[in-house]
């Protein structure tokens, strides 16, 4: 039976039927609640499963998406974010090649990107539909974002946004058999903000079991300073002139909240740092700092793991606005900046220049912040998981200027979506087709089998490098840089913290609390 005259597929869930569609010989299955509506007396508050359904449900269309803010003018120029209205927001999608039991086929969750803030998993270049031509169940989900998933009140539990993410994992685990996969072959993966969730559920003591592998693209594992998210709290609290409390809050007009948020985040960025919102060590499903967790604890062992970077991650967040000649122009003063940002000493900066001797003060400030927050920790998890553990990285070159292998550019290869216009906003024309064949491919492999196709980590330290051409491994082509981090630990903090002295150039802490301003930085630059 050809696919234009299939009927519709169905498929029944725990809590009733779903009526999907056959698209390209593919079924889908979008907007499939696994919670409840968040709102009401629901809001700021762990998920609850939703409401049973009589007869068959319609899941033909995307359900809404979580409230957040648009991005600002600057990054809407790279990044596609749609809104989709409605309170039913705790949903998520479903492509399948085998709808119904018995095909057991590999299942891929995908968790989507956004500094927490923005998202969702309407964006086009998410779309599963070729993960399901090759063989792979493709989940996507819908999580609250922000002040709604991770503010930190006195009066709610932590991290409810975190907490959905483990409820629609919890779902897919238990009926996406029903769909024609196989819940023992559950690979987890996420980009920025979605791989750092994912850091958090595979230490999370609920998540243990439930997925054999998981990808961490452009994200480690890591719990934010809960002063930190307070502080953007209570910043949105002193806007809106209110308590500091998820009740207070919960009175607020949905829109109104929306743009204090987006307002009070204008100054949060991975090179300067900033009061932003983040996953938080809360003693029950964040019980300690997942890095450290899954570094030396007994968190989800038996988990294979394959993660990576791009190569010019911070261009995604200095580019748009124009901030790399800001930087370029500040100099020394960006320089210490960024020191104080990473806790380290004059040596590393200047490490880097000896290495990079060519390079600008924006690329070596991005470097040095992309390598502190996500290339050195990242180093850790897989030394302590030799064997079973897999590194890559994506260094081909956006044709869009200035913006290199910045972060999320690998996302349209990865699911081989480059034929989407959303795609080539970042990635400008003429992606080579053949990267992502080779990328996706090796995705792929790993949820099906745990092998993308490379040497696993070991002492030598094997990269995969995804370029314009054939892939090759490099061993250790990012050791240099970390060993200066390495090196930097074992020396005493500087005597004097409240100046450091960058290339001869002296900077009080007062200058370093001017550097943000003084960049005038265009909207939320958080890990996008």
């Amino acid at each position: 039976m050809t696919a234009a005259v299939q009927a519709d597929p169905v498929v029944s869930t725990p809590y009733g039927a779903v009526r999907g569609r056959y698209e390209h010989g593919i079924a889908v299955f979008r907007g499939v609640p696994y919670a409840a509506p968040p709102f009401g007396p629901r809001r700021f508050r762990p998920p609850v499963p939703p409401e049973p359904w009589d007869g068959v449900r319609d899941a033909g269309a995307f359900g809404p998406t979580p409230p957040k803010p648009p991005y600002s003018e600057a990054f809407e120029k790279y990044l596609s974010d749609p809104v989709v209205p409605g309170d039913d927001c705790l949903n998520l999608n479903v492509w399948t090649p085998e709808p119904g039991p018995g095909a057991r086929l590999p299942v891929l969750v995908w968790l989507h990107g956004g500094a927490l803030t923005r998202g969702s998993s309407a964006v086009p270049v998410y779309d599963g539909r070729n993960f399901a031509r090759d063989g792979v169940v493709l989940v996507s989900v819908n999580y609250r974002l922000g002040v709604e998933g991770y503010g930190l009140f006195p009066d709610a539990p932590a991290n409810p946004g975190l907490r959905d993410q483990l409820a629609a994992l919890q779902w897919v685990h238990e009926s996406i058999e029903a769909f024609g996969g196989d819940p023992d072959r559950i690979t987890l993966a996420g980009q920025s903000a979605g791989a750092i969730s994912i850091g958090a559920l595979l230490a999370a003591p609920q998540a243990q079991g439930l997925a054999r592998r998981a990808v961490l693209q452009s994200g480690p594992p890591e719990a934010f300073e809960r002063d930190k998210v307070r502080r953007m709290v209570r910043r949105m609290a002193t806007r809106l002139k209110i308590p500091a409390t998820a009740a207070a809050f919960a009175d607020v007009d949905r829109e109104l909240l929306l743009r204090t948020q987006a307002d009070v985040g204008k100054l949060s960025s991975p090179v300067l740092g900033g009061p932003s919102f983040g996953i938080v060590v809360d003693g029950d499903i964040v019980p300690r700092d997942p890095l450290e967790a899954l570094v030396d604890g007994d968190a989800a062992r038996g988990v294979d793991l394959m993660m990576g970077w791009t190569s010019d991650e911070y261009r995604l967040w200095l580019v748009p606005g124009g901030l790399v000649e800001r930087v370029d122009r500040l100099g020394a003063v960006a320089l210490a900046g960024a020191m104080a940002r990473c806790h380290c000493n004059t040596e590393v900066p200047r490490g880097y220049r000896t290495l990079h001797p060519e390079a600008g003060t924006a690329e070596i400030v991005g470097q040095m912040v992309t390598d502190h927050l996500l290339r050195l920790p990242m180093h850790r998890l897989a030394d302590a998981r030799p064997d079973t553990s897999y590194v890559y990285e994506f260094a081909w070159p956006s044709s869009l200027p200035d913006l290199g292998a910045c972060h999320a550019l690998e996302l349209g290869f990865v699911f081989d979506t480059g034929d989407v216009p959303e795609s080539r906003k970042l990635a400008g024309e003429g992606a080579p087709q053949e990267l992502a064949d080779t990328m996706h491919a090796a995705w792929v492999r790993f949820a099906a089998d745990g092998n993308p196709g490379w040497e696993p980590w070991d002492a030598r330290h094997p990269v995969r490098i995804f370029d314009a051409g054939e892939p090759r491994t490099v061993f250790g082509p990012r050791d240099a840089e970390i060993a200066l981090w390495t090196a930097d630990a074992l020396r005493p903090p500087p005597s004097a913290p409240a100046s450091v002295r960058v290339d001869g150039s002296p900077m009080r802490s007062t200058e370093l609390r001017s550097v943000v301003r003084r960049l005038r930085l265009p909207g939320s630059v958080r890990r996008q």
